[in-house]
């Protein structure tokens, strides 16, 4: 098999691979399945699994590579982890936002857990702009009102960033 990129995350989930990589191709513009395998015979002492079962899921976010594999209950994510999206504007935020945080919970400063416990960071590319800009004063109220909110609202840091 012709590989087009040399790192993909894998994602260890415990039997929910195919309905994860499923859910995230379809919040994601330019996703999609590139193929599922199945436990076999071989190794069913070492990983239990039916024969049949699926294995992993190879799948693309938005062209980005990953894997989705069902290992079983040993290893669970945590935030040590997360996946940043780049956002142009709020509707984009919102729309990650609503799509990955439903049946999940809301954290602070852009960060969710979605329903299966993986960590993503909505954020919006101009509040990086806000930050980075060379003004220290403007980025220091900026990241007093980012530190308040959970999802972001650009408009506020607009607000915030123009000393309003």
């Amino acid at each position: 098999m012709a590989l087009k990129h040399r790192i993909a995350p894998c994602l260890w989930f415990d039997n929910q691979a195919e309905q994860a990589a499923n859910f995230y191709v379809s919040v994601f513009a330019n996703s999609k399945i590139n193929l599922v395998s199945r436990y076999g015979n071989e190794g069913f002492e070492i990983h239990g699994r039916e024969p049949g079962s699926v294995m992993t899921v190879a799948f693309e976010l938005d062209g980005q590579p990953f894997v989705a594999l069902n290992g079983g209950p040993i290893f669970t994510f945590d935030e040590a982890v997360s996946f940043q999206i780049y956002c142009a504007d709020q509707k984009e935020v919102d729309y990650f936002w609503q799509a990955l945080s439903a049946g999940g919970e809301e954290g602070p400063c852009g960060w969710l857990k979605d329903r299966f416990g993986l960590s993503w960071q909505v954020t919006p590319t101009r509040l990086l702009d806000m930050l980075t800009g060379g003004d220290a004063d403007k980025a220091d109220r900026v990241m007093k009102s980012f530190l308040q909110m959970k999802k972001f609202d650009i408009a506020e840091l607009e607000r915030v960033y123009a000393g309003i």
